[in-house]
């Protein structure tokens, strides 16, 4: 299938209206994109004191998606900076981390780009609704005061659709150690060499995010990838994805203290995986290698608009 399409509508309430969480998680488990389309009033979501009650309709793109124990999704803007509507960015340039669960359940993580002097250490912090946003319910708050506060909490957005591109095709699957289980090496060449753009399912890439008493979950985790290079002697094919934003992996998704980052990947077929990864709270950077089983996904047409 090609083209966008809505797998999954809520009310305002968060009911089911169409579609239905397990079209979503097959969608996704296909490499599917995501984007999510709201509805919400300009006076109710974006400046309580403004006399504008336009509606305003967003779609956004969530470049990072989660497939946790087969049956639960959830998607993170990776790219995305604070916009002040309608007339610019906010005061300070940070990242926008927003994570949508499949059931409604929203967070934000916001790592600053500024380099600012943090005025606190990592930790519960109070939990802080707006002021006048009724639709708006603050579930807790971590880390304020350092240069990654994150929270979770839901916004009672008129229309939530999850609106996905089946476009992707599947060409390898390769175990941790790079034993093809599925599809061929030479397939993803083929694609590569013709233009074809890559993603990536990596399969539990977040498991030491886990703390110690946690019970892990199997999860995959799905991102584009950017320049690739083939070693045609070696058979060897190596990728960079795009911005990849970790998160411990539960039902649904949530933000805490430490539980986490972002960073970028450099992969290979042969399950050898570096994760070039920056610390939210000092923005430094390290490297991190590790063997993932990947399922490795082409598309051809990458472009369209989200459907109604």
């Amino acid at each position: 299938m090609t083209g966008w399409r809505c797998a999954l509508e809520l009310d305002a309430q968060r009911n089911v209206i169409s579609g239905s969480t397990t079209a979503l998680a097959d969608a996704i488990g296909r490499a599917a994109d995501l984007r999510v389309y709201t509805e919400f009033l300009h006076n109710e979501h974006i400046d309580v004191r403004s006399s504008n009650a336009e509606r305003i309709r967003e779609v956004a793109e969530f470049g990072v998606t989660y497939r946790i124990d087969s049956t639960w999704t959830a998607g993170i803007m990776s790219l995305r900076q604070p916009i002040e509507l309608p007339d610019g960015f906010g005061l300070r340039s940070s990242m926008s981390f927003f994570l949508y669960n499949q059931d409604g359940s929203q967070a934000i993580a916001r790592p600053y780009l500024d380099g600012a002097l943090s005025t606190a250490l990592p930790g519960p912090s109070p939990i802080l609704s707006p002021e006048d946003m009724p639709k708006y319910h603050a579930f807790d708050g971590w880390d304020q005061g350092t240069n990654a506060p994150s929270h979770n909490f839901i916004y009672d957005f008129d229309v939530l659709r999850f609106c996905v591109n089946d476009a992707w095709r599947e060409v390898l699957h390769h175990s941790a150690t790079g034993e093809v289980l599925s599809g061929s090496l030479a397939e993803l060449v083929d694609a590569f060499s013709g233009g074809c753009a890559i993603k990536l399912g990596i399969q539990n890439i977040c498991a030491d995010l886990y703390s110690d008493e946690a019970i892990a979950l199997n999860h995959e985790v799905f991102v584009q990838g950017g320049s690739a290079y083939y070693y045609t002697s070696q058979k060897l094919f190596i990728i960079g994805s795009h911005p990849l934003v970790r998160v411990s992996p539960r039902m649904p998704m949530q933000y805490a203290s430490r539980n986490w980052d972002f960073g970028w990947l450099m992969v290979r077929s042969d399950g050898h995986v570096v994760y070039r990864r920056c610390d939210p709270y000092s923005l430094k950077f390290t490297d991190h290698v590790a063997q993932h089983a990947i399922r490795w996904f082409v598309n051809s047409s990458t472009s369209g608009v989200a459907q109604q």
